[in-house]
């Protein structure tokens, strides 16, 4: 029976270690495969390299992003690294005037 106790601390080790680090990673990697997968034509993303657009067009394997007017570029679905989510528009002048004034 000795032999079999010295290995529960390490058991449990393993344990912690899974619920605390490898479980958390594969959530996270199945959410973003979904999110990837739902990418649609009119979306705002943020790809891996920081580059902000919309996304023109896709096909299975690819999305052609427009990063500025009239500029676009093309890139793998691997490489997006999320859904920018719609922010508050910007306030407008008169909206700026009236809360100087």
């Amino acid at each position: 029976g000795g032999g079999f106790t010295a290995f529960i601390p390490l058991i449990l080790m393993f344990v912690i270690f899974y619920f605390l680090l490898i479980r958390p990673q594969q959530k996270k990697s199945k959410d973003h495969r979904e999110m990837i997968g739902s990418l649609k034509k009119g979306d705002r993303i943020i790809t891996s390299g920081g580059i902000h657009g919309i996304i023109t067009g896709a096909d299975e394997n690819t999305l052609t992003l427009e990063i500025a007017e009239k500029v676009r570029v093309k890139l793998n679905r691997g490489n997006v690294a999320g859904l920018v989510k719609a922010a508050a528009a910007p306030p407008t002048p008169k909206e700026e005037n009236k809360k100087s004034a």
